[in-house]
């Protein structure tokens, strides 16, 4: 492998320092080596006086990153033990808290598509910047996963009930709500992106930034906040599908159709995670609740079924287990959240500060 070939790329140009995620035919999606690979040179940047900045980017023109490698895990949870799934995730929400609470400004240039781990690498940033080709979402519900690299706490924190919309459904969702909800924090065109980079290498962020930054294009979102928040706010996913098919807006009653396709026990567990995770506080604790989470859907049957559906055979049939809502009981759901022990991940117990990071 040369070092053009390698799945993410280093450098530096003048003040920052650079991290591209290098897979573009796999719209960059995150591997274990990888995420060991940005960990190492986020570790050697913090030390280094020279670098002032770090700016994380995926190569070629689809988007940052589609998420973490998917098929692995299935593979993993089909044939194996599920221990490498585990280490990866254990790795990479490791990584997700680091970048949350890295010392020196994080800019993440959120272009194209960025789903499920792609998130994980860039929302936790302290500099998030959206481009009209900016595509959003945490998918997991569509393949028998849980909204992880610490989903649950980002959407907790959304206004109203947007974030409980954005995780059941998995909606993908343009710059403007971005903004909105909490996921983002600037607007720059693409086209612009190249000039904002050049000139990150010269200018502190705030100098960089006010040359580039402009009014984001209007989302979607908060002419829907009425029926979201009153339909989302019920105490159960049954009720939720309840109230959206009995709204009235076509858009609600869609909302309530695209949930009938997903995994119930996946929106169950989800509900429940986003639920306990606006509890929970700091970040670190909720990525230990995820954490627990995943390993949970190791063992359950729909995430091999989910992924195969949409990703191995690609015939988007999922045959869920159980199939119906009313079929997902409040014990399967509590077993998701049990302790895993000596295998926790354990990451609140180290937790620091609060993290603010100022520059």
């Amino acid at each position: 492998m040369t070092a053009a070939e390698a799945p993410v790329l280093f450098g530096t140009a003048g003040r920052a320092a650079h991290i591209t995620l290098n897979r573009p035919r796999a719209i960059n999606a995150l591997d274990h080596e990888m995420v060991r690979r940005i960990d190492a040179a986020l570790t050697a940047w913090e030390h280094d006086p020279a670098v002032e900045t770090v700016v994380v980017s995926g190569a070629g023109e689809r988007g940052l990153c589609a998420g973490g490698d998917i098929r692995a895990v299935h593979d993993d949870a089909r044939d194996g033990d599920g221990s490498a799934a585990a280490a990866f995730w254990r790795d990479e929400y490791r990584l997700n808290a680091r970048i949350a609470r890295y010392p020196k400004p994080y800019v993440a240039l959120m272009d194209g598509i960025v789903m499920g781990g792609g998130v994980g690498v860039s929302a936790h940033g302290s500099v998030r910047v959206v481009t009209e080709r900016s595509r959003v979402a945490m998918p997991e519900t569509g393949i028998g996963f849980v909204p992880d690299v610490g989903g649950t706490y980002l959407l907790g924190l959304a206004p109203g009930e947007l974030g409980t919309h954005l995780a059941l459904t998995g909606a993908q969702i343009g710059a403007g709500d971005a903004l909105l909800c909490g996921l983002a924090d600037h607007y720059v065109p693409s086209a612009a992106l190249p000039g904002l980079v050049a000139d990150l290498a010269d200018l502190p962020v705030h100098d960089a930034l006010a040359r580039h930054v402009q009014p984001p294009p209007q989302g979607e979102l908060a002419a829907r906040r009425e029926w979201i928040d009153a339909c989302y706010a019920a105490g159960t996913v049954e009720e939720i599908v309840r109230r959206l098919l009995g709204h009235g807006d076509p858009a609600a009653k869609e909302a309530a159709e695209t949930l009938l396709t997903k995994s119930p026990t996946s929106l169950k567990v989800t509900l429940a995670a986003l639920r306990r995770a606006r509890r929970l506080g700091p970040l670190e604790r909720v990525l230990d609740q995820e954490y627990r989470v995943s390993c949970a859907c190791l063992r359950s049957p729909d995430l091999v079924e989910g992924i195969r559906a949409q990703v191995i055979d690609k015939d988007r049939d999922p045959h869920w287990s159980p199939r119906t809502l009313a079929e997902v009981s409040d014990a399967d759901v509590e077993a998701f959240f049990a302790p895993l022990g000596d295998r926790e991940l354990g990451l609140a117990a180290g937790a620091g500060s609060d993290g603010e990071v100022a520059w």
